[in-house]
């Protein structure tokens, strides 16, 4: 072994406890994260993109994870073992014949130890030899060892455009889908070498989505759903508008949480500053009649549809062309005409998708849910008090439908979505059968 550090015996995988994003280290003592307690075995081989790995440790602890790292000896000609080591808190394996594993078997107690591997970057070398069959070093070897059904296998691959583009690679890569294996990415974009295209392994932050995702149920697989999210924006002049304080976080959750469960996402959105979930297809959209357009032009392919966007209910009858100057006296007058009601439209197609809607309330909060139910003719209405949610990273809801009344107690908003995806999942189920 050439690592510099005190071999010891494999209980591989590190204690998690660094804080997650935007969270101090206090609160991650008492906010277990979203790999709270997973064990995620990360492969390196040999590319540039390696360096990325260090990233993606520390967003992997930082949701609660323990990560044990195996490199390839190329991989060690970009990274260090004891960076590595540094960032998980375990030492890095490379050794097929490792002494420090009691039976010499590193490949059996390292797989056996994980729930999930990911391989990132994983370069055209390796997928080949994993789509072959072929081992002749510790990584690749513990990856064909292990147990499929309790152990997902994930490849980020990283490698020149060109290299990507090779016959033979895409057909490692369509044995590797066919047998069970999840490919994340590549990403299009610049690449080390100066080239442009596609090759180039997806950033950290979108593989750790992918990750969480993989710990989730398939519930709306081969789904397609339509989801709104955010205020809209209804112009006054070129500078003023009627708009809200919605931030889009309900409706980007419950996009994430249904692409989880599987399936695929339209995110309809109006002005936010969030970043889309991976893998969502985001359309951008500005007032209410841009959105009706975008829906509409969606919702005959979708099978599901989230209404959870802060819809303007009025607009003014016509925007100034001109900044309305301040004047002495009474301020302008602002006509207001009523802006179409897209959830309403989208459930009276002549096939509609399944419909679920929203009700943000100041007061009685499960009158107002039970009228829009019945009025629009939905079949769910997701209920909750607008003054403690808006904006807010966690929220209390109230499943209504017309068996009765659901409630859903305070919890962030990602747990809040996965929970209304399992609920219209269990709908689907109904409708089937």
């Amino acid at each position: 072994m050439t690592e510099s550090h005190t071999p010891s015996p494999p209980a591989p995988l590190a204690q998690a406890g660094a804080a997650r994003p935007g969270v101090d280290a206090g609160a991650a003592a008492t906010e277990p994260g979203l790999l709270a307690g997973r064990r995620i075995l990360l492969g390196v081989t040999g590319g540039i993109a390696a360096y990325k790995s260090c990233e993606l440790i520390r967003l992997l602890r930082a949701e609660g994870a323990r990560v044990q790292a195996v490199m390839t000896r190329a991989a060690r000609e970009f990274i260090g073992p004891a960076t590595l080591q540094a960032l998980t808190g375990s030492p890095v394996f490379d050794d097929l014949w490792d002494p420090r594993v009691a039976d010499g078997m590193a490949h059996i107690a390292l797989s056996r130890d994980a729930d999930a591997i990911v391989v990132a970057p994983a370069t055209a070398d390796f997928l080949g030899k994993i789509a072959n069959g072929l081992c002749d070093d510790l990584l690749s070897t513990l990856v064909l060892a292990r147990r499929n059904a309790q152990c997902p296998l994930l490849l980020a691959p990283a490698m020149n455009v060109e290299m990507w583009a090779q016959p033979a690679v895409q057909r490692n890569v369509a044995q590797l889908r066919a047998d069970g294996a999840l490919l994340l990415g590549p990403a299009c974009g610049e690449q080390a070498c100066g080239e442009s295209g596609a090759g180039r392994m997806l950033e950290p932050a979108a593989i750790l989505e992918e990750i969480i995702a993989a710990f989730q149920p398939k519930l709306l697989q081969g789904r397609r759903v339509l989801v709104t999210a955010g205020p809209t924006y209804e112009a006054i002049d070129p500078v003023r508008g009627i708009t809200n304080r919605s931030s889009g976080k309900m409706g980007y959750a419950v996009a994430r949480a249904a692409r989880e469960a599987g399936a695929a996402v339209t995110l309809v959105s109006g002005p936010t500053g969030l970043a889309a979930p991976h893998g969502v297809r985001r359309i951008d959209v500005l007032s209410a009649e841009e959105m009706r357009a975008a829906v509409l032009d969606a919702a005959g392919d979708a099978d599901v549809f989230v209404a959870v966007a802060a819809v303007a209910d009025w607009r003014p009858e016509s925007a100034a062309p001109r900044k309305l100057k301040k004047a002495a006296g009474a301020p302008p007058a602002l006509a207001l005409v009523a802006n179409p009601d897209i959830l309403a439209g989208v459930a009276r197609l002549a096939e509609p998708p399944l419909c679920v809607g929203f009700a943000a309330e100041t007061e009685d909060m499960i009158d107002h849910a039970r009228a829009k139910l019945q009025a629009k003719r939905l079949a769910m209405v997701i209920a909750n008090a607008a003054q403690d949610a808006i904006g807010a990273d966690d929220s209390a809801l109230t499943i209504v439908d017309e068996a009765g009344i659901r409630a859903l107690p305070r919890a962030p908003k990602l747990e809040q979505a996965r929970r209304i995806v399992a609920a219209i999942a269990e709908r689907l189920a109904q409708t089937a059968a």
